[in-house]
C-alpha cells in the first residue's frame, strides 16, 4: 500500500491534476469504506491548502533537474465523467513490458519521449513524485520565469514549461506512470527494473532503457537558506545572475574551484561587485582560471571564509539581504551585504540507482562516449544532468534527450535484425561502434 504521506506530498505538490488513480489496494481501502472517503479527501484539500504547490520567486531558472520516480499515476478527467467520483473509472496500468523505458521527468525525459512515441514505440516513462526531494518535472517546476529557453519571447514559467514538454509526450502516445524504480537489472535482455514498494513482485521489462533522472545541487544547511531558496540563493549564475534583483547589487559565490570563478567573474557583469568564500587558504582552481579570478576588478576573494547564516526581508517571499560570515581560524563572525548568494560546491547525480551497473566518473555521473549516449552497457542510454556535469542547462537536456531517443530507435531496429537462437538473442551479433566517433554521426542525415 503507498505510504499516505507520499500521497498528501503529491497531491500538495498537483492540485491541478483532476483525476488520482491509487494502487489498487488503497483504491480497494477507500472505495468499499465510504464512511472514510470524505474525511481522507478533506485531508488531501486542507494539507494542499496548507502547503502551496510552487511559492513565487523572482528567479527566472533554467537549471534542470530531471527526475525519476513514486506510486501513483493520473489522468486528464474526460469530460463526460461524473463530478461526484473523485477516482477515475478506468486506471492506466503499468505495461510489464515495454521497448523502451524512459526514467525521469525533466526536458531530457519528456524530449526522448516525444521522440520514440512519434517513431511508434511506444515508450513507458517513469516520472516520480519527490524523488530526491524535488516534485515530478525537476528542478524547472520550482522557478517562476524561464527567460533563456528558445521559443518563448516573453518567457515562460517553469512549471508551465513542463507542463507542456508533459502534455506534448502524451499526446503522441507516451504512457506516464508516477512510480518510483528501485532496483534495476541491466546484466541480460530483456533489462528488468522493480518498481517501488513492489520489489516483492514481478518486474517490469524493457529491451531499452533511457536514464534521465539528473543531479541535484548541493546544499550546505545554512540557517535560513530554505526561506530565501529562488529569493536571492541560486545554485546556477548562469540561469539567474542577470536577473533585476542582482543588478547592481553586492555578490557572494561560495566556492575555490574552477566553476565558482566562472561563476563570479560571470555575476561580475551584473553584480556591483562579487565576494567568494573560500573556506580553505588557496583556490581549488585551475592556476590559469585562479589567476583570472584574483585579477579581475569586481572580485574579492576571501580565504579562510564561511557563511554560517542568511538573513533578510522578514515577510514571507522576501529577499536575502545579508550573510553572517565566520572566519575558520579565529571564529569571529561578521556580518556583510549580500543580495544574492551562489552556491558552486557541485552537485550529486541522481545514479545510486545504477552506478553499481554502469561505468560512472569519480563524481558519480554517468560516463557516455563522447557526443553519444551511450552508456558502457549496450542499449542503455544516458541523457540530461545525470551525464552532463558542465553545463545542465534545460536546453542542453532536451538536446541529449533527442540523441537518446534517435539512437535507441537505431539501436532497437538492430536489435531486430539480431538471429534468434533457441529463442534467446544472440548477443554478440549486435555490436556498438568501436571507433571514437559513431558511424550514425557521418552518415544519418537526420543528425
Amino acid at each position: 500500500m503507498i505510504p499516505v504521506k507520499k500521497l498528501l506530498l503529491y497531491i500538495a505538490a498537483n492540485p491541478d491534476q483532476h483525476l488520482i488513480t491509487l494502487p489498487s489496494l488503497f483504491i480497494k481501502h477507500i472505495v468499499y469504506k465510504p464512511a472514510n472517503c470524505s474525511s481522507i479527501l478533506s485531508t488531501f484539500k486542507l494539507f494542499s491548502r496548507a502547503f502551496p504547490r510552487f511559492p513565487a520567486s523572482p528567479l527566472r531558472s533554467a537549471f534542470t533537474l530531471p527526475l525519476a520516480a513514486s506510486s501513483i499515476s493520473f489522468t486528464q478527467r474526460p469530460s463526460s465523467s461524473s463530478p461526484s467520483n473523485p477516482f477515475p473509472t478506468n486506471p492506466r496500468r503499468r505495461p510489464m513490458h515495454s521497448r523502451v523505458i524512459i526514467i525521469g521527468s525533466g526536458p531530457a525525459a519528456h524530449t526522448a519521449a516525444v521522440y520514440l512515441s512519434r517513431a511508434e514505440l511506444s515508450p513507458t516513462l517513469y516520472e516520480g513524485s519527490f524523488a530526491n526531494g524535488i516534485a515530478a518535472g525537476g528542478q524547472l517546476t520550482t522557478t517562476t520565469d524561464v527567460e533563456n529557453y528558445p521559443g518563448f519571447p516573453d518567457g515562460i514559467g517553469g512549471y508551465e514549461l513542463m507542463e507542456k514538454m508533459k502534455a506534448q509526450s502524451i499526446r503522441f502516445g507516451t504512457t506516464i506512470l508516477a512510480e518510483t524504480i528501485s532496483k534495476v537489472d541491466f546484466r541480460a535482455r530483456p533489462f528488468k527494473l522493480w518498481v517501488e514498494d513492489a520489489e516483492d513482485e514481478e518486474p517490469v521489462t524493457a529491451d531499452a532503457v533511457i536514464l534521465a533522472t539528473g543531479a541535484s545541487a548541493r546544499r550546505l544547511g545554512l540557517p535560513g537558506e530554505d526561506k530565501y531558496w529562488n529569493n536571492g540563493i541560486s545554485a546556477c549564475a548562469v540561469c539567474d545572475g542577470a536577473v533585476p534583483i542582482f543588478r547592481n547589487r553586492p555578490l557572494v559565490v561560495i566556492g575555490g574551484g574552477d566553476s565558482a570563478a566562472e561563476e563570479a567573474m560571470f555575476l561580475a557583469k551584473y553584480g556591483s561587485h562579487v565576494t567568494v568564500l573560500v573556506r580553505r587558504d588557496q583556490l581549488r582552481a585551475s592556476k590559469t582560471m585562479a589567476k583570472r579570478l584574483l585579477a579581475h576588478p569586481k572580485v574579492t576573494v576571501r580565504f579562510g571564509a564561511a557563511a554560517v547564516e542568511c538573513a533578510g526581508e522578514p515577510q514571507e517571499r522576501g529577499l536575502l539581504q545579508s550573510l553572517k560570515v565566520k572566519d575558520v581560524k579565529t571564529g569571529d563572525v561578521t556580518d556583510m551585504p549580500a543580495n544574492g548568494l551562489f552556491y558552486a560546491v557541485g552537485h550529486d547525480p541522481a545514479t545510486a540507482l545504477v552506478k553499481d551497473q554502469l561505468d560512472c566518473d569519480a563524481d558519480g555521473y554517468i560516463l557516455t562516449r563522447p557526443g553519444t549516449s551511450y552508456t558502457s552497457v549496450e542499449g542503455v542510454f544516458a541523457a540530461g544532468d545525470v551525464q552532463d556535469k558542465r553545463y545542465r542547462q534545460a536546453v542542453t537536456s532536451a538536446g541529449s534527450g533527442c540523441i537518446a531517443a534517435l539512437e535507441a530507435e537505431k539501436y532497437l531496429a538492430e536489435l531486430e535484425d539480431v538471429p534468434v537462437a533457441n529463442g534467446v538473442e544472440a548477443d554478440s551479433e549486435v555490436k556498438k561502434p568501436t571507433s571514437a566517433e559513431a558511424p550514425e554521426y557521418r552518415s544519418n542525415p537526420l543528425l
